[in-house]
């Protein structure tokens, strides 16, 4: 939802309610505490929320969406309210929803519900993380809801994070506590302080082939389904980039990677050097200047995972397996886009010109790179012919170029069946920034 449609959507709804709900920061009013939260419900009534089950409102034509959630205000104060500090659904009516769109976020919350009841917790508009009632007398065994609550339940059977890794609900009566962490599409649950889903990709539920990753921004649901649930202790906190991009790779050594570039200068780097420098521990292309700079080893199968900053407007380039000459996104197997995709002078390109796209082949999804001027993280994994592109955490590219027929500009890519080559930047005379930069060898195809 753009930021405009909000602003009506919230103007529709105070009408609908005949209750004030001008748009505010999170929390504005409250304190933030040490750990940087803020608070999401005020203990004292609905305001900074609204109803929208978005199961009829996610699929309605764009001009239609702000009148059908309008249509829910009335329904959703009947059946919410707020009791002894506490937020109360009595099991029907649309779910509970932010005015607030949220990106990279870790979120708190408390509930206790009752027997036979289920619920969850939608993030960036998705469903969810689950909520059983995980007794036997429950009923939803045949749903895996002995398995215990926590867990993407909407995620493909058996793909991470489906179900849970531990059982970790308390007896009904009790308060439950979720810590979730949300960053790109990648969740991490800890449920009772049980760590229950670890930096899974939670699958775009509203596309049902499960290509395109979760929206970038999106509102938080609170699910009503069959019974009474009360929640409390609502906190979120905004995750600034870099410390998402350090969560989300983690720990270089212990996952197998090795450092391809040292800092300080471009040992173990050939090609264009005299158009790059090293500048604050990143290699930049110099203004004004291109051409292929990269490394002196080759790789066959490999992930590589790095951080890059945008200039606005700057271009750039990922060359994979590439030859040692000639232009990396025809001679070698690809040339993953780095690009400021938001650029006015870029509003026109083929969709396989944008960011992460396997350029001239296969556009990837779009939407996905932090602001100008902000570190993003990128993690692309080449395997036999597929290719995989991770920015931010969101799966933006997989693609098998072995199957690609049609080209831009019909023109042909000699190289995209290379079975290894080096790794490099394409630069096109934009000061673009790489840090960071480790590889992984994956045994190849043909070994195995």
């Amino acid at each position: 939802m753009h930021l405009s449609l909000l602003s009506r959507l919230l103007v529709i709804i105070a009408i609908a309610t005949s209750v004030s709900v001008a748009s505010r920061n999170v929390g504005a009013d409250d304190p933030q505490d040490s750990e940087g939260f803020q608070g999401l419900f005020n203990g004292k009534d609905l305001e900074g929320w609204h109803g929208n089950n978005p199961h009829q409102t996610a699929k309605a034509a764009e001009g239609e969406r702000e009148a059908k959630i309008a249509e829910q205000q009335e329904d959703f104060k009947a059946h919410w309210s707020v009791d002894n500090g506490e937020l109360v659904n009595d099991g029907h009516g649309p779910y509970a929803t932010t005015h607030n769109e949220f990106g990279d976020i870790e979120f708190r919350i408390d509930y206790k519900t009752v027997a036979k009841a289920d619920s969850g917790i939608y993030l960036r508009g998705t469903p969810q993380v689950q909520i059983w009632d995980t007794t036997e007398e429950g009923g939803k065994w045949d749903r895996n809801a002995d398995k215990g609550s926590g867990g993407l339940f909407n995620n493909t059977k058996l793909a991470p994070g489906q179900l849970p890794l531990v059982h970790a609900d308390k007896p009904f009566g009790e308060w439950n506590q979720f810590r979730i962490r949300q960053l790109g599409s990648r969740t991490t649950v800890h449920f009772n302080d049980k760590l229950v889903v670890d930096n899974a990709i939670m699958e775009n539920y509203w596309d049902k082939s499960r290509l395109s990753p979760l929206p970038a921004r999106g509102p938080i649901h609170l699910q009503t389904h069959g019974g009474e649930i009360r929640w409390r202790n609502i906190l979120v906190r905004d995750v600034p980039a870099d410390e998402a991009n350090a969560l989300l790779r983690g720990n270089d050594d212990e996952l197998g990677f090795s450092s391809i570039f040292n800092g300080k200068d471009l040992a173990g780097w050939t090609g264009a050097v005299e158009n790059y420098e090293v500048r604050g521990g990143a290699i930049v292309c110099k203004e004004g200047k291109g051409g292929n700079l990269y490394t002196t080893e080759e790789y066959a199968d490999f992930i590589v995972r790095l951080e890059f900053k945008l200039p606005p407007g700057g271009n750039n380039g990922l060359a994979i397996r590439y030859p040692g000459e000639g232009q990396s996104a025809y001679t070698g197997m690809t040339e993953l886009q780095i690009l400021d995709d938001d650029a006015e002078k870029y509003a026109k390109l083929d969709a396989r010109q944008y960011h992460g796209s396997a350029y001239g082949m296969v556009p990837a999804h779009r939407g996905y790179l932090r602001p100008t001027g902000e570190w993003n993280y990128q993690e692309v994994t080449v395997k036999g012919s597929t290719i995989k592109v991770e920015l931010n955490g969101s799966v933006i590219l997989n693609a098998d170029l072995s199957q690609v027929t049609e080209y831009k500009d019909d023109a042909p890519h000699p190289g995209k069946e290379l079975a290894s080559g080096h790794f490099g930047f394409a630069g096109h005379n934009d000061p673009v920034m790489f840090r960071n930069v480790a590889v992984k060898r994956l045994e190849s195809e043909s070994s195995e």
